[in-house]
Formats: C-alpha cells, sequence, structure tokens
C-alpha cells in the first residue's frame, strides 16, 4: 500500500511531531503556538495525557476589548502573560515551546518572552 501524495507542509508537520516527541522523554507539558492573519493562540498541553491544562488567544473575551488589533507584537505579548498566568494557576512551571512550523521572529517570539517574563521556564 502506497501513502497518498504530501503536501510540503504534511511533510513538515510530520518532521516537527517526530522530532518533539523525541527530545520531551520526560513527559514535560508542551507551549503550542498557531498564528493566523488575525490572531495568534497559545495552548499548554500535557501530551502524555491528551488534555490542554491552559489556553489563550487575541479571541479571548479578556483581551479582545482591549486590543486595537489581534494580529501585532503587542497582542501576541498580552497572549504570552495570560496563558503564562493561567498555566502557572493549573500548576505548570516549566514547559516546552513548540513553535510549529513557524520562525522564531516577530509574534513567535514575542509571545515565547513575554510567557518567560510571566514565569514560565522553557
Amino acid at each position: 500500500m502506497t501513502r497518498a501524495k504530501e503536501t510540503p507542509h504534511q511533510r513538515r508537520a510530520r518532521r516537527v511531531r517526530f522530532k518533539l516527541k523525541s527530545i520531551n522523554r520526560a513527559g514535560q507539558a508542551r507551549l503550542s503556538v498557531h498564528r493566523t492573519n488575525n490572531a495568534i493562540y497559545a495552548q499548554v498541553i500535557d501530551d502524555s495525557k491528551g488534555i490542554t491544562l491552559a489556553s489563550a488567544s487575541t479571541l479571548d473575551k479578556e483581551l479582545k476589548p482591549s486590543l486595537k488589533t489581534g494580529a501585532n507584537i503587542a497582542a501576541a505579548t498580552e497572549v504570552g502573560k495570560l496563558v503564562a498566568q493561567r498555566a502557572k494557576k493549573a500548576g505548570v512551571t516549566s514547559v516546552m515551546f513548540d513553535r510549529g512550523a513557524y520562525i522564531y521572529h516577530g509574534r513567535v517570539k514575542a509571545l515565547a518572552e513575554a510567557a518567560r517574563s510571566a514565569g514560565l521556564e522553557f
């Protein structure tokens, strides 16, 4: 049986997931980032149990009224702070950063630095 033709994005996603599984042998929680042209999302995920421990996005009711747009560095910074607060409230202090297929630059970098300054270790 042959595998269906994969797009370059699908191949990269499979490769990234494999690397993350091999690196994360201790079962540490994972801070996953997803960004679109209009918003940015962050989740702290426990892969061993398959559950989301904390999440935040620019579409949250707490953040949306105070943001001019969800697609800038200021918005990503606020999401980083909020997801770190929620993760600490859930008892998570140390995470592995999962930027997915996104370059560590701009909004992704701002979210990571804000989460670090709010108390998450990675």
